[in-house]
This record gives C-alpha cells, sequence and structure tokens, in this order.
C-alpha cells in the first residue's frame, strides 16, 4: 500500500500542524482511503493503469461518501466501476438505519423520557447524554427529508398485481402516555417479478378508517394494477380493501388462519388439524382446492363444529389464490414475504422500546424499510419464475394504460 509523494507531502504537513483528533481524524480517513481502493484493486484485479491478465472490470471515477465516527466525519471516496457495484467491505451499508436509531435515542432523551438503558445506548453510540436540542434537529432534518420522499414517492413506474398488507405493534408516547401503535406496512410485487417497499404508516389502531386513509395514500401515488391483495383478517382491513381496490381480489392469510383455528381447538389435535386444513392448498387446480375445501370441512365438522363453521365462512377468501398462475400459488397463500421485514422492523424498534413519538417511530420504521427496498433495486432478484407474470395481463400489452384491477374483468 505505496503512499504517492503528494500524499507523503499532506501527511507531513499534518503531523506538524494538526491537533491530536484532528490528526487521527486524517491518519484514519487516509487509512481507510487505501484499505477501500486496496479492496477495489482486488476485485477489479489490476491497479491503477496496470495491465493484466486477471483484470474483470475497470474504474469508472469516485462517488463520495462521509463515515461518522468518534473522531468526526471522515470524507472517503467510493469508486465505481464500468460494470456492476462496488461496496468496500468495511463499511457499514445499514449507516441510514443507524443514524435514525441514534436520532430516535437522543429524542427520546431530550424530551426527558431517557432510562439507564437508553443512556447506556447513547454512550455506545459514542455520544455525550448532553446532547443539545439543536443536535438532535440537525440530525432528524439529515433523515427526515430523504425518508419522507421514500414514503410518497410515485408508484406508476409499473404495475403491481400481488400487494401484501400486515401490520405490527410498537409502543410510543402519546400525550404522555405510553400507548400500542400500529405500523401497517405494503410491499408488492411488481408485474416483471420484482419485489418493492410500497408505504409504510402508524395510526391508532387498525380500523376500517385507518386502513381505508391507508390504502387510499397508495392509490393516489399512483399504485395501479392489482390483481391480489394478501393479508390477515384484520379489523377493518377487508371492507378497506373491497372499497378502494375496487375489484382485486382479496387473500386471506393461511398461516394466520391456521392460528384462529388453533384458538378453537384442543391443543393436542393441532397438528392434526393443521395437516388436513393444509390439503387444501396442495390441490392440482382451482376447482378441487375449492371442493377440498368443503371436503376438509365435512371432515372436521363431527369433532370441531366451530372449525367447519370458520371454513366455511372463509371459503372465498382462502382459495381466491387458486385463480392465479399456479406458479405464483406458494408465494401468494400468505402474508409470510413480509415475516422477515417485520422482523427486522421488530428487532431495532425494540432497541428503544419506547419511543418519544409517532414521528420517531415512522422515522426509525421507514429507515428499515428504505434499506431493505434499497437492497431488492440494487440486487435484483426475481421473485417469481420468469414469463409466469405475462398470464396476469393478457389482454394489453406492458406498455398500455393500467388495467381495471380484478383478475376476471374485461378491460374497457
Amino acid at each position: 500500500m505505496a503512499l504517492s509523494q503528494s500524499d507523503l507531502l499532506r501527511l507531513i504537513e499534518l503531523l506538524r500542524s494538526a491537533d491530536g483528533l484532528e490528526l487521527v481524524r486524517g491518519v484514519a480517513e487516509r487509512m481507510l482511503q487505501e484499505l477501500i481502493e486496496a479492496e477495489a484493486a482486488a476485485k477489479i484485479g489490476a491497479e491503477w493503469n496496470e495491465h493484466t491478465d486477471t483484470r474483470t472490470n475497470y474504474r469508472n471515477g469516485h462517488r463520495d461518501k462521509t463515515l461518522t465516527t468518534q473522531a468526526g466525519d471522515l470524507e472517503l471516496a467510493i469508486p465505481k466501476l464500468r460494470a456492476g457495484s462496488f461496496f468496500p467491505s468495511l463499511l457499514e451499508r445499514r449507516r441510514r438505519i443507524d443514524q435514525a436509531l441514534y436520532a430516535v435515542i437522543m429524542e427520546a432523551y431530550v424530551e426527558g423520557v431517557s432510562t439507564r438503558s437508553v443512556d447506556d445506548l447513547v454512550k455506545a453510540l459514542g455520544a455525550d447524554t448532553g446532547i443539545s436540542k439543536s443536535e438532535v434537529s440537525r440530525i432528524c432534518a439529515a433523515l427526515d427529508d430523504p425518508l419522507a420522499a421514500f414514503r410518497t414517492r410515485p408508484l406508476d413506474h409499473t404495475r403491481f398485481p400481488y400487494v401484501y398488507l400486515d401490520a405490527t405493534y410498537c409502543k410510543a408516547r402519546v400525550r404522555h402516555q405510553i400507548a400500542s401503535r400500529a405500523v401497517v406496512i405494503a410491499t408488492g410485487i411488481s408485474e416483471e417479478g420484482g419485489r418493492e417497499v410500497l408505504g409504510v404508516m402508524v395510526g391508532d389502531s387498525e380500523t376500517e378508517a385507518f386502513w381505508t386513509e391507508f390504502l387510499r395514500h397508495l392509490r393516489k401515488r399512483g399504485l395501479n394494477g392489482v390483481r391480489l391483495v394478501i393479508g390477515d383478517h384484520h379489523t377493518g382491513l377487508v371492507s378497506a380493501i373491497r372499497k378502494v381496490m375496487i375489484g382485486a381480489a382479496y387473500q386471506r392469510c393461511r398461516v394466520h388462519f391456521l392460528r384462529n383455528v388453533f384458538g378453537v381447538i384442543p391443543k393436542d389435535a393441532g397438528e392434526m388439524v393443521a395437516a388436513t386444513i393444509r390439503t387444501i392448498f396442495a390441490q392440482p387446480n382451482e376447482k378441487a382446492v375449492r371442493d377440498q375445501v368443503d371436503t376438509v370441512a365435512e371432515m372436521l365438522g363431527g369433532q370441531f363444529p366451530k372449525v367447519k363453521a370458520m371454513l366455511l365462512d372463509a371459503k372465498d377468501d382462502l382459495t381466491a389464490f387458486a385463480v392465479f398462475p399456479e406458479r405464483h400459488w406458494k408465494k401468494i397463500q400468505s402474508t409470510n414475504p413480509l415475516e422477515r421485514i417485520n422482523r427486522e422492523v421488530k428487532r431495532r424498534t425494540d432497541v428503544v422500546q419506547v419511543f418519544p413519538n409517532d414521528d420517531a417511530l415512522l422515522r426509525l420504521v421507514s429507515a428499515v424499510l428504505f434499506e431493505l427496498h434499497d437492497e431488492w433495486i440494487a440486487f435484483p432478484r426475481r421473485y417469481l419464475p420468469e414469463g409466469s407474470m405475462d398470464e396476469l395481463y393478457p389482454e394489453r400489452p406492458k406498455s398500455a394504460p393500467a388495467l381495471p384491477n380484478t383478475p376476471n374483468a374485461t378491460a374497457s
């Protein structure tokens, strides 16, 4: 890792003139930059202007990167490549989330709701507990604008045939009292087969009014082409879907349905009942799926009449997936695709435990979702089989205007 003549002169000047902290900052900045360039050279297979048989790529300039440390902000330059992308392994990809967590903890302290655990977290992040309100405001302002832009970005760049809705719960202070807050999240599968985070909102509860507001917000931003909405049987959710997502089918999550069934049967019968109900989702075609609901209801009805009533009542919602391409069935029968997101959200929010307000909660959750969304976009991976998405929009070419969002509707 040889230094050029100009680099050596710069370091000598730094040693002569800098105070202790500035010296540490300057040396750390130079060391990290050299490590980044060395890693980039290893990835490319060649140094600057070096001709080798192992070269696999070429440099294409740099992009600026600020790394916050206890010694201050380090200004680094990340090499860009002509093909593909490069990010040094020694830097943290999720800095946006950590900034949001930092801001939340600082805000909690300033608002007077800190505890010893919050104080320990602040120290672990390298900050003094005596941080000023202006510093908190500066940190939050740097985060809130890009996060708000992410939450309100247009969604009309493609169609989303499948939309997943789910909610998780966190604690926040409302009017000086700790209350449970509903965090509702929407993700979608685009007509190209990729995934995107569509939206997030924090509110009092999962009432029909709350879900309606959230779905209308998605619609206003351009969400279109929806064929199927997958969600749990949350209070008000189904009514909101049928009111706002006109014509879209609703798939009741099979996993949540089984949990509801376990609540009305003896514990020792759970495995047998679950295995019997799962046969509904293992049938080869739509007719067989729907017929199996009736068969299973009769099989279980004698011993578990409540389960029979639940199956027959939920028949249409449980089997909505069956009119869609068979290759999609396993991915659209439940809200499982949202489970990883919910786990990551809870992992981060559990650190804070009680948020000082809804804005702080929304900030951190938005940062988590922003990072996951970035990963899906930057490192695209087809979520549904190639070619299978064409079956969802057979009536018009991809470039046509949005279709009525119902699986069986004819184009007007």
